[in-house]
């Protein structure tokens, strides 16, 4: 059995005026994040580390902020994209682990349905899916509230 890690690394910048999705809900907040899909920050780690430990490169290279097609699009959606990709090459999903930077809103409350969306999005369960929450201390573009961060390592196992 060859095992494999993947990591991914995801940012968006947060403005009024804009939905925060994080983990495939949306989170009340008076700042949301801002990108050409839904912003996901989250989701878009994920799918960094799940491309990275199945060598399929990244996730502009699949979904290129350039295509209209991705235009808002919903970020469960990509990360069903990518689970395909990555059973189509072999690969079997062991577990997923997230830490979301972001000052505000706390997100302590919301993991809990976080995690039942991924699981269902992926098709694991939510006790292979760990989400954590962290602040920077106000230090930083996340600690002023200028944007969100997610850091994501991913293992993979092919027989």
């Amino acid at each position: 059995m060859k095992i494999k890690v993947g990591f991914g690394f995801d940012v968006h910048k947060l403005e009024k005026g804009t939905d925060l999705w994080l983990g495939g809900i949306q989170i009340p907040s008076e700042l949301g994040a801002v990108g050409h899909s839904d912003a996901d920050v989250l989701i878009h780690s994920i799918c960094d580390a799940l491309l990275g430990a199945s060598n399929l490169r990244d996730i502009g290279f699949h979904f290129p902020d350039t295509d209209e097609a991705y235009k808002d699009i919903d970020s469960k959606v990509l990360l069903s994209k990518v689970v395909n990709l990555v059973r189509e090459n072999e690969y079997v999903i062991n577990n997923i682990d997230v830490t979301v930077s972001l000052e505000q809103p706390k997100i302590s409350d919301y993991i809990p349905s976080m995690k039942k969306v991924l699981s269902k999005t992926m098709g694991i369960p939510e006790m292979d899916i760990s989400i954590k929450a962290t602040t920077t201390e106000k230090l930083g573009f996340t600690g002023r509230k200028e944007g969100v961060a997610a850091y994501c390592v991913a293992l993979v196992k092919k027989n």
